[in-house]
């Protein structure tokens, strides 16, 4: 079964988020990743796999070592989305205000 990953289904998870943090300010290897959590290395190399394949790891190697590096570019679809539901919340909140504050004056009117 060929599983289809984004980036929405990497942040998901605080494991990877984490990751993401770590590696945004230095690339490093497998190994040096996984010191920074209690869970084991193999479940370490799981995230780190599905971070690479939604982009937003990138591995390289240098001679036996494999350092890997965040590519925090495909965040950019997270804040895509969000400016279009930030837009339409906005504008839904913006004309609850002005119908609560016309709601407001009739009432001082009526006093």
């Amino acid at each position: 079964m060929d599983l289809r990953r984004d980036v929405f289904q990497a942040i998901a998870d605080p494991t990877r988020r984490q990751i993401i943090d770590i590696l945004s300010d230095q690339s490093m290897n497998l190994n040096a990743v996984s010191s920074h959590f209690e869970i084991s290395r193999p479940a370490i190399s799981k995230h780190i796999k599905i971070l690479t394949e939604c982009g937003l790891v990138v591995i390289r190697r240098e001679g036996r070592e494999r350092y890997c590096s965040a590519d925090v570019r495909k965040l950019g679809e997270i804040d895509q989305w969000l400016n279009r539901h930030r837009k339409f919340w906005n504008s839904k909140l913006d004309a609850l205000g002005d119908f609560l504050e016309r709601g407001i004056d009739s009432n001082s009117m009526e006093d």
